[in-house]
């Protein structure tokens, strides 16, 4: 009998339930249901419609049981950062804030000016690169504008852990998306108390951390009911990333690892955390992994840029120019030069991505670019750039020399960015599987229930399962 198995995977844009199942040796997907992902404007800020979420959530377990398919096990990743509170009731307090928001914007400035906490200290403490938006600055900039929200508080989850509380009634703080709070210790695997205290945030709000293959239960009566199915909830790496890596099937320990989406996630597994200030200067991360693993990796803007730039031309009559003819323009666009830093927080939010590009292009003396096909090409050119850097930086930080590249995710079907990452970068590019967070989120599940041994074996299982493209540099 087949058992199947059910990955709700959450991105920034939108969500999917895919649903997974071994056959002949080899794992097989199927897409259930799509929904819309958004961010809107409420109260003054940058919002997740969280409640629109949890229903699409039940919506698309609702398609399961309507299409015939009872899943075992299912679990939920998303992004990672953001959260929500509870009061002493369980109910939210608040809205769940979106990490683009921008209420963060002084708050490490102000911790060091005040001398309650230097980055330098902190980062040796948890290992996590400084990212503004992360959860800890998040919670500061609510103590600051509404504190009477955190005294109210009496748990805090994050918005996967949130979702699962939703179908399940059970709180439960995943590890992989907690340590990207920058308040878990990468030496102890737990919460920071020391930390904690010195920031002056409530202890009793972050709740006991769990491992990734941990049973959250089951649906409660009312999902249930809503639903028609009930299913066992099992914790997957529940940051997205996390699941992505999981799904690397890299054939050796010199392959360096990207999962290519909204961000561009660039690093490579270590078995422990490496903290020195020359890892913070160059603004590397110690993400918690499956296995007490860490994700090694720079946050890189990845193709956010390109989303907005395609978002912006849009028609007259609302059609969206595709991908690949958006490629087609950056090709014909190939004699164009201009590059920009990605990483630089102009780009976070900007009004127009396309006038945000062609300023960073001024204010730097380059080139302007003005054809669509020339703004395409600067944004692919300065990615493969970012990534070439940033390679160079891994080898440097972790003494070790790379030979390869895997990319996983919905950017690996990128062929022209894949072949600039190749040259840029001089390594042989491995491009695929393109459901590399479903797949790692599926791969937890299928390893706790014990239809795969381990994690070397399910990484076998997808070299063996999916197409994996060879890109070499020219």
């Amino acid at each position: 009998m087949v058992v199947y198995h059910l990955a709700v995977d959450i991105g920034a844009s939108s969500g999917r339930h895919i649903l997974g199942w071994m056959e002949e040796g080899k794992l097989r997907l199927k897409e259930i249901y799509r929904f819309e992902n958004r961010l809107i404007e409420k109260n003054g800020h940058l919002c997740w419609d969280i409640d629109h979420l949890a229903n699409e959530v039940k919506e698309g377990i609702r398609q399961c049981a309507l299409l015939g398919y009872h899943p075992e096990t299912m679990g939920i990743d998303t992004w990672a950062v953001d959260y929500v509170l509870l009061d002493a009731e369980g109910n939210r307090i608040g809205d769940a804030v979106a990490y683009r928001d921008g209420r963060t914007d002084q708050i490490r400035a102000s911790l060091e000016e005040k001398g309650i906490l230097t980055f330098e200290d902190h980062y040796a403490k948890t290992g996590i690169q400084y990212q503004k938006f992360n959860t800890v600055y998040q919670l500061l900039a609510l103590k600051k504008e509404h504190p009477e929200e955190l005294e109210q508080a009496e748990g805090m989850l994050m918005i996967p852990d949130y979702l699962n509380y939703i179908l399940t009634g059970v709180k439960m703080q995943e590890y992989t998306n907690a340590t990207t709070t920058a308040l878990v210790n990468a030496c102890t695997k737990d919460w920071d108390d020391e930390l904690i205290e010195r920031l002056g945030l409530k202890r009793s709000i972050f709740l006991k951390i769990s491992e990734p293959g941990t049973i959250v239960g089951e649906f409660s009566e009312a999902v249930q009911k809503e639903t028609g199915l009930n299913m066992k909830v099992i914790l997957p790496a529940t940051h997205d990333t996390g699941s992505a890596y999981l799904a690397v099937p890299a054939k050796d320990e010199n392959a360096v690892f990207l999962s290519s989406g909204t961000w561009s996630l660039l690093g490579v597994e270590n078995r422990e955390p490496i903290t020195s200030q020359d890892s913070m200067k160059q603004n590397f991360t110690n993400e918690g992994g499956f296995e007490y693993r860490f994700r090694y990796l720079k946050n890189i803007m990845g193709l956010w840029m390109i989303q907005n730039i395609r978002r912006e031309l849009k028609d007259e009559n609302g059609n969206l120019p595709s991908f690949p003819d958006l490629i087609r323009a950056a090709e014909e666009a190939d004699s164009f030069a201009a590059c920009v830093d990605v990483d630089d927080n102009r780009f976070l939010a900007p009004e127009s991505m396309i006038e945000e590009v062609k300023k960073a292009c001024a204010d730097t003396n380059q080139n302007v670019p003005e054809s669509t096909g020339e703004i395409m090409r600067t944004v692919y050119t300065s990615l493969a750039d970012d990534y070439k850097r940033a390679v160079k930086s891994l080898e440097k930080l972790t003494g070790k020399t790379y030979t390869s590249m895997n990319i996983v995710g919905g950017g690996s079907q990128d062929m022209y960015l894949n072949q600039l990452t190749a040259d840029a970068t001089g390594l042989t590019v491995y491009a695929g599987p393109t459901e590399g967070t479903a797949l790692g989120n599926l791969i937890v599940q299928m390893i706790e229930e014990k239809e795969i041994a381990s994690l070397e074996e399910a990484r076998n299982i997808i070299r063996e399962s999916f197409d994996i493209k060879e890109v070499k540099p020219r």
